[in-house]
């Protein structure tokens, strides 16, 4: 499956992996106690031009594919912060694809560039406090008023939501419930009727998670997004890559926990012998490294059937189930091995494991992810 990346991928991993070394994990402790992290951070992305790997030269983008975007959250997973990780990993994986697929050429000149430049930051928002997985239930409604909508509902857990410029976003515009009468918008944040309060998160520390109040707010008849009421339609096209982007991550920060318990392992004694003397924690380690590579190949699976063409529902779904429980497992095994060391957030294990219980969580849980399953099977 490696097979599926090309020297120009390697090249691009090399060059990700230097900034994440260089500039973002040795900032990573400080920006998870400040809950926070610097808009430069995503300025200066854009300026190494990771922000716009799969997106057209013409818009300021690498022109690449989408195996240049599996790099970019492979190695984003090893700079320390999930939260970091997030933040930018929804910007170019869940907030601008839709301004890509769907936009028109001006919505692409004034929202999608910019964001690739790192100027300015996207959110997409789904969720409601009411309507998570049940994306039908959505309440956020647009109404009509000259030149455009007026918004009014609330989004929550929304990933970028207290710093996006722009909120990519699902509201009804007719009907009262059901998967028909749903559009999205592009709502701009610099305006008093738009109000996002930061959301207190047991992980993802540095990234800012929000929930986003719509009072009258205010969206120009271009800033439709899409066909209206045919927003479902847009909602389910990136489900698969999001989902996919997920389950590449975990198998990385697996991968760096994994390095990070080895190291450990050999340079802790215990009753006069390093921790990897002791058949007990060898075999565990050995079990944690089954458990990836069992990931990585469902994952890398799934990723050549999404690549060749476009449309793997079953084997992403497995991927991102498999994956996501699989990593927070794994990073509370490591935590075990590293003891009460493990439990200290000066050696981070206790950040990994917090920050990985979110996957059986975000992008669809666990219950979904099989739901999904059972009708791809027939059953």
């Amino acid at each position: 499956m490696t097979e599926l990346f090309t020297a120009e991928h390697d090249d691009l991993r090399d060059a990700i992996r230097r900034f994440v070394t260089t500039e973002l994990r040795p900032n990573a402790t400080a920006w998870e106690d400040a809950r926070w992290f610097p808009d430069d951070v995503f300025r200066r992305a854009g300026a190494l031009g990771f922000l716009g790997l799969k997106y057209p030269v013409e818009l300021g983008g690498q022109g690449g594919d989408y195996l240049h975007d599996a790099v970019w959250a492979e190695e984003l997973a090893r700079c320390g912060s999930a939260g970091v990780a997030a933040g930018l990993g929804a910007h170019t994986g869940i907030a601008t694809p839709p301004i890509w697929k769907f936009g028109t050429p001006a919505q692409h000149e004034r929202y999608l560039a910019p964001a690739i430049r790192g100027e300015t930051i996207t959110a997409l928002g789904i969720t409601e406090p009411d309507a998570g997985s049940d994306v039908a239930s959505l309440r956020t409604r647009a109404t009509r008023v000259d030149g455009g909508w007026t918004v009014n509902g609330a989004k929550t857990f929304i990933t970028n939501g207290v710093r996006a410029d722009v909120i990519v976003t699902a509201v009804r515009t007719s009907g009262t419930t059901g998967h028909d009468g749903i559009s999205f918008l592009l709502v701009d944040t610099d305006q008093p009727g738009v109000q996002a309060s930061k959301l207190q998160k047991l992980g993802w520390h540095a990234s800012d998670t929000a929930e986003i109040a719509f009072d009258d707010a205010f969206v120009p008849e271009e800033n439709l997004l899409g066909p209206l009421d045919e927003g479902f339609r847009l909602i389910m096209a990136n489900f698969q890559w999001e989902r996919l982007l997920m389950a590449l991550g975990a198998v990385s920060a697996m991968q760096a926990a994994y390095e990070k318990t080895v190291a450990y392992a050999r340079e802790r004694n215990a009753f006069g012998r390093p921790l990897t003397g002791f058949q007990a924690l060898r075999h565990k380690l050995a079990d944690i490294y089954t458990t990836i590579h069992a990931g990585r190949c469902v994952t890398y699976d799934a990723l050549a059937r999404f690549i060749a063409d476009g449309n793997a529902v079953q084997e992403v779904t497995m991927a991102k189930l498999i994956t996501q429980r699989a990593s927070f497992d794994v990073m509370d095994a490591c935590l075990q091995i590293h003891g009460g060391a493990g439990y200290m957030k000066e050696y981070e294990i206790e950040r990994m494991a917090r920050d990985a219980r979110l996957g059986p969580i975000g992008g669809g849980t666990d219950e979904i992810m099989r739901e999904i399953l059972t009708k791809t099977l027939g059953l």
